[in-house]
């Protein structure tokens, strides 16, 4: 079928939707650019800060406290690396609205793309770390399994989780500027209750159900499965976390849309 013989409605959908990507991209172009701008390593900063958090976490863990963990630097980087991407989105995303007061201010902005452009430039900071991890994987022994083809699903669902918790965040801030103080100390002791640099049968088992409270212990620990185990993801759980994901960002940016238009006022 060509797009003479479309209905008007599809269309109209399909040029919203080209509109909408072209925006984001251009925004996650012009953010990279602001963040690193005269800056001597550039874009080297987003691999420096997970290859220095790897280090210290090897020689700690691994070389003083001895942890049991087969693979231990490709099970820390993992870690380090889908916990990153989930916590700097989250920290940048309480400042984007008090940030983008130029575009807050421009009438007809779709300023519900903004935690979308958020999500995405932390996405790209991730994606330059995959070959790094990559190599590690293949240094240590690990090859590449038919379950990895099962990345693509996962990488989708923490977007969609990631975006749906910046939406009510990103509009709370505006209103009240703590939160993103509140949110920068509430993430780093989330830090310590998520499997990063420890296993999950490392906790007692009477505890391990509040640590799976949070949902980025099943997001880590399915790609470690994927990964470290080439095991595909467990669809119950998968599903259970799509799920919960597609219900959070649905309901964050309905939220986030319904502030939207006291931005300009709060600013």
């Amino acid at each position: 079928m060509t797009v003479k013989n479309l209905p008007a409605t599809s269309i109209a959908r399909r040029r919203r939707l080209q509109h909408a990507w072209d925006v984001i991209a251009v925004l996650i172009e012009r953010d990279l650019k602001v963040l690193y701008k005269r800056s001597l390593l550039g874009i080297g900063w987003a691999l420096a800060g997970p290859l220095l958090q790897l280090l210290i976490f090897v020689l700690i863990f691994r070389r003083v406290l001895f942890v049991p963990v087969e693979n231990y630097a490709s099970f820390v980087f993992i870690g380090v690396l889908v916990w990153g991407w989930f916590h700097a989105s989250l920290v940048q995303s309480t400042s984007l609205i008090t940030n983008n007061r130029a575009l807050v201010r421009q009438p007809g902005f779709p300023l519900a793309l903004l935690p979308h452009v958020t999500v995405g430039v932390r996405l790209f900071h991730f994606a330059l770390a995959i070959p790094f991890l990559a190599g590690l994987l293949w240094w240590q022994g690990v090859r590449p399994a038919w379950s990895w083809l099962s990345l693509p699903v996962l990488i989708l669902a923490q977007f969609a989780l990631t975006t749906g918790v910046a939406y009510p965040l990103a509009a709370l801030n505006v209103r009240m500027r703590d939160t993103q103080h509140i949110v920068g100390v509430a993430l780093q002791l989330l830090m310590y209750l998520t499997p990063i640099f420890y296993s999950l049968e490392s906790v007692p088992e009477a505890l391990r159900p509040w640590l799976c409270l949070n949902p980025m212990v099943f997001v880590i620990e399915t790609w470690r499965s994927v990964l470290l185990r080439a095991q595909w993801p467990d669809p119950v759980v998968l599903g259970i976390l799509a799920a919960f994901a597609g219900i959070l960002l649905v309901a964050g940016r309905r939220a986030f849309v319904a502030q939207s238009h006291r931005f300009v006022e709060e600013l």
